[in-house]
């Protein structure tokens, strides 16, 4: 047995609803996805007020709930202190596990909600898809769900169905940020 602890594994874990609950390790596609996310908000929002800020950061909403959201933009900058995010950031993207799906779209998408957050991103990796939630009179509405097709599967489409297929969408925090689909889904291993 190795003791020493230079070569452990760090254990990561969220809080939710007061509860320590154990993250499972992230697959190859699903790091991808959440690196494609903050390259492209990084690309858009360098010199601007907002902070896309990727993995790792610990978010704290209530004194029962610290997560480690895959992804958010906090644009208000007095929220990021040394420890992590106090306060609700502007957008979150969670990218669903198997082993989190239940919270992502449970505990954690209902304290997103109560706490504020406006924008909220379930992404799937296997089914290449994005359902975007924005707070409405303090409830989360499906707004969008924009689906990812790969070049094989729209060459197998006739044109008309290809045609009427959304392949971007503009990000509400900026009229002119525009997200293709492509730069998010298009080089996952």
């Amino acid at each position: 047995m190795n003791t020493n602890l230079a070569y452990q594994e760090a254990f990561r874990e969220e809080l939710i609803g007061g509860r320590a609950v154990a993250m499972s390790p992230a697959t190859t596609r699903h790091n991808r996805i959440a690196e494609n996310l903050y390259f492209i908000f990084r690309t858009y929002l360098k010199g601007k007020r907002c902070v896309p800020l990727g993995d790792g950061y610990d978010l704290y909403l209530t004194d029962q709930d610290r997560f480690i959201p895959d992804f958010m933009v906090v644009c208000d900058r007095d929220k990021i202190k040394s420890k992590g995010v106090f306060g609700a950031p502007d957008l979150v993207a969670e990218v669903l596990s198997p082993s989190t799906a239940q919270y992502d779209r449970g505990n954690k998408m209902n304290t997103y909600e109560r706490c504020g957050v406006p924008e909220y991103w379930i992404i799937s990796p296997g089914d290449q898809f994005i359902e975007i939630y924005r707070l409405q009179d303090g409830r989360y509405v499906l707004e969008h769900l924009y689906t990812y097709f790969s070049k094989d599967e729209l060459d197998d489409m006739g044109e008309e169905k290809r045609a009427a297929l959304v392949t971007e969408f503009k990000c509400r925090l900026y009229d002119n940020f525009t997200i293709r689909l492509e730069d998010i889904f298009g080089d996952l291993f």
